[in-house]
């Protein structure tokens, strides 16, 4: 098979680009695919040359996501998600990259290569973030049983329950599994859906979350959001706050992981654009300040404009910049980046992407081989180079070969 369209001039490949994803949630993480093997399979299918995880929590399966990209041709890239909670921000708060919680701070890693095992104190961290998770999350399948008790429906489940369902679903070890809101929200609406007829479920809705529902009571992932939007966010009854994770203990985490703290742009995809994003360039000089060079937008939730504008303002500050999908409902979407409404991305955009995720790749080839990467073990920039551009240049070429070199391997075996 000629694989050499990854590098030059795919039709699937807009521009004649690599296709790059830096960022879906992949099972047992909640995610619109069954198994890894199911999101490399549509990975291939689109041509899409690298794939990047962000899972929450837990990592066991990406050593079975890591064999299955490699035969399928794709370049796996490791990352994770992290919640984060701020606490100097001025004016006793703000809205960040979550648009309902104040001083809350969505953090991502990239290129993580310290998996297996991590060190200790990075063990240690991610145990107690799991840990406290975890309890969270027992607690509110608690509180909506109860609630869905009350309101006359099944209200058996529990988490353990829900966690062994997800676990035979992707074909993972329970232990493999952190639930996270969308796990349970699928669960009860999966029971309600036993329960009763699609003509009765206004009403059992309604009985559930105390007033009239207008959801679309087919389709199962509006019931799912409706699960979550009226009875697990901040003020519903079955919320539960998330355990104070600080952003020095994240931006630590990632780092001790080998990774690139990175942080996810939410942008128009509030309404209005949280204060903290607004303008990009106020956004670029406090995310140096944080020591984080590298952002990441989900495009799909943002005008082709708005995209454009962020990647050219932080790329310009010397932020590199890559994309994702997330993948984190059941609904199914094209892996290849796009934005708002499937409008394709800009050839600005799309380059500057490819740049990051080279300059990613790059990271994680050399980080885990013990040289430096993008980012030293301290979060700062690596040295030896004249400037920030340099080593960006530097980065993006030795990525761009890592690419090359995979798709030449190809062609030859």
């Amino acid at each position: 098979m000629d694989d050499s369209h990854r590098l030059n001039g795919d039709p699937n490949a807009v521009s004649g680009r690599p296709i790059v994803n830096t960022h879906v949630h992949l099972p047992p993480n909640f995610s619109a695919f069954d198994t890894v093997e199911d999101a490399v399979r549509l990975a291939a299918a689109e041509g899409v040359a690298a794939l990047g995880t962000a899972n929450y929590y837990d990592f066991g399966v990406y050593r079975r996501f890591a064999a299955a990209a490699t035969t399928a041709g794709v370049m796996p890239l490791f990352g994770l998600e992290i919640i984060t909670l701020i606490d100097d921000l001025p004016d006793g708060g703000s809205l960040v990259n979550d648009p309902t919680n104040l001083n809350r701070m969505y953090l991502c890693g990239k290129a993580i290569t310290r998996l297996d095992p991590p060190i200790p104190a990075a063990a240690q961290r991610m145990a107690a973030i799991r840990e406290a998770s975890d309890d969270r999350l027992r607690r509110m399948t608690a509180l909506i049983a109860e609630r869905f008790g009350r309101a006359g429906l099944d209200g058996g489940t529990s988490d353990r329950q829900i966690a062994a369902t997800v676990a035979e679903r992707s074909g993972v070890p329970i232990e493999w599994v952190s639930l996270q809101e969308r796990h349970v929200a699928e669960a009860f609406q999966e029971s309600l859906f036993r329960d009763l007829l699609a003509d009765d479920r206004a009403a059992g809705l309604g009985r559930l979350f105390g007033a009239p529902t207008g959801v679309d009571t087919i389709d199962a992932v509006a019931v799912q959001e409706a699960i979550r939007s009226n009875l697990m966010k901040a003020g519903k009854p079955a919320f539960v706050p998330e355990a104070a994770v600080s952003f020095d203990d994240a931006y630590r985490l990632i780092l001790d992981l080998g990774g690139i703290p990175c942080y996810p742009i939410l942008a128009d995809g509030a309404s209005p654009i949280c204060p903290f994003e607004d303008p990009p360039e106020t956004l670029a000089e406090r995310l140096l300040r944080r020591g984080i060079y590298c952002a990441e937008l989900i495009p799909g939730r943002n005008r082709r404009e708005v995209v454009d504008r962020y990647v050219t303002t932080l790329r310009g500050a010397g932020i590199v910049v890559v994309a994702g999908t997330e993948h984190n409902t059941r609904r199914m979407i094209p892996l290849t980046p796009a934005t708002l409404g499937g409008e394709p991305l800009s050839d600005m955009s799309l380059e500057l992407f490819w740049e990051g995720t080279c300059v990613v790749a790059a990271h994680q080839a050399l980080s885990g081989s013990g040289r430096p990467g993008y980012v030293d073990g301290d979060g700062r920039l690596t040295t030896g180079f004249p400037d920030g551009e340099a080593r960006i240049r530097s980065l993006h070429r030795i990525g761009a070969d890592l690419f090359s070199n995979r798709s030449s391997a190809r062609l030859q075996a």
